[in-house]
Order: structure tokens, then C-alpha cells, then sequence
């Protein structure tokens, strides 16, 4: 943009990765409103501080709260959501944290735009796969109910359309397995990704 002319830190993100003891990674939940997504990321995120780790979770309603209080659920301004969620997360990456988002994010294209400002290598795409017919009989917040009536518009699975991630690093099925499995695989997968690699000594 005209004008404008980012500065580079002194502290470079090396630096702070061996400062933190840990490789940054961002974690992707996606999947259906009552999925379990939260849940899950909730409880791996207090696993991990427990554990050590400096994390850091971003979840959608709270985003939408703050950050994106401003954008609708229209295709357009859900790109924009996950934009600025991705740009944030970078940062935090940047700064070496772990973060853990949760996130409808029904769209390939969302997702990917997201894995390409945060780069590839820190992204992990996590697909929390729950059929649509469990989730509305869990219903947890209500929305379903309002959404049948059309009290809600272009909400995902029944006005609007969900895109099955077409290659997740994991996938987890809470419909069919409990809470406490999928956190169980999903801690398994996320573990060893963390551990800092240990640079060579030059002589």
C-alpha cells in the first residue's frame, strides 16, 4: 500500500522460538455449529498450558464479538473474518505462541487463504466431522431451531453450504466416538509437533 513501510523487529522469530521452547503451530478446527470443535479446542488448549506450553486460543463467537464484530455471514464477509483471524494468528505465531482456532470456516477457500498467510508448514488443518443430523439434535446453542425458521440467514448446513476438507491432517469423529477419545487422538497428533528442534553447532 502507498505510504505504508512496515519495519523489521530486532528480535527475529528464531529468537523468540528458542525464547518460548517451542514450535509455533496453529491448530484449524473446522467443522458443523455443534460439532464439538470448541470443546475440544477448550480442552486441548488447557492441556497444553498444563503442560507447559505457551498457547493461545482464537474461537468464533468470540472474534465475532470483537474483531469481526463488524462483518455479516455473507460469503464476502466470511472471507474477510477469516482473513483477519489468519493475520492475527500470524502474528501470535510470530511471536511464538501455539495457537488453537475454532472455526465453522465452511469454505476451501477460507481455509486455504488462511494456510497460505500463516504458511504451510505452521498450519494443521483439523476436521471435527459430525454428521448434520447429530448436530442439530445436540443443538447446543439453539441455532438449528431458529435457523429452520429462518430466523437466521445464511447459516452453515441448512442455508449454507459446508466444504468437506479435502485433505485435513486429522479427522474426528464425535459423532461416533466421545469427547474424551477425540481429545485423546488429537493431543497424539499435536505433541510431537511442538517439540524444538535442536539446531546444529557450527565448530
Amino acid at each position: 500500500m502507498k505510504n505504508i513501510y512496515p519495519f523489521k523487529s530486532k528480535v527475529c522469530y528464531e529468537q523468540r522460538k528458542q525464547a518460548m521452547q517451542q514450535e509455533p503451530r496453529l491448530f484449524w478446527l473446522t467443522g458443523l455449529s455443534g460439532s464439538g470443535k470448541s470443546t475440544l479446542a477448550m480442552r486441548l488448549e488447557h492441556y497444553l498450558f498444563h503442560n507447559g506450553s505457551k498457547v493461545f486460543l482464537l474461537d468464533g463467537d468470540n472474534i465475532r464479538n470483537g474483531l469481526c464484530r463488524d462483518l455479516t455471514f455473507t460469503a464476502q464477509d466470511r472471507k474477510e473474518n477469516m482473513r483477519r483471524v489468519g493475520e492475527v494468528a500470524n502474528l501470535m505465531l510470530e511471536a511464538g505462541l501455539i495457537v488453537i482456532c475454532a472455526f465453522i470456516s465452511p469454505y476451501v477457500t477460507e481455509r486455504q487463504l488462511v494456510k497460505e498467510i500463516v504458511g504451510p508448514e505452521r498450519f494443521a488443518e483439523v476436521y471435527v466431522n459430525c454428521s448434520l443430523q447429530v448436530c442439530e439434535q445436540r443443538d447446543t446453542k439453539g441455532l438449528y431451531a431458529k435457523a429452520r425458521k429462518g430466523l437466521i440467514p445464511n447459516f452453515t448446513g441448512i442455508s449454507a453450504p459446508y466444504e468437506t476438507p479435502e485433505n485435513p491432517d486429522i479427522i474426528l469423529k464425535t459423532d461416533q466416538e466421545s469427547i474424551e477419545n477425540s481429545l485423546q487422538k488429537l493431543i497424539t497428533f499435536v505433541e510431537p509437533q511442538l517439540k524444538l528442534q535442536k539446531q546444529m553447532k557450527i565448530a
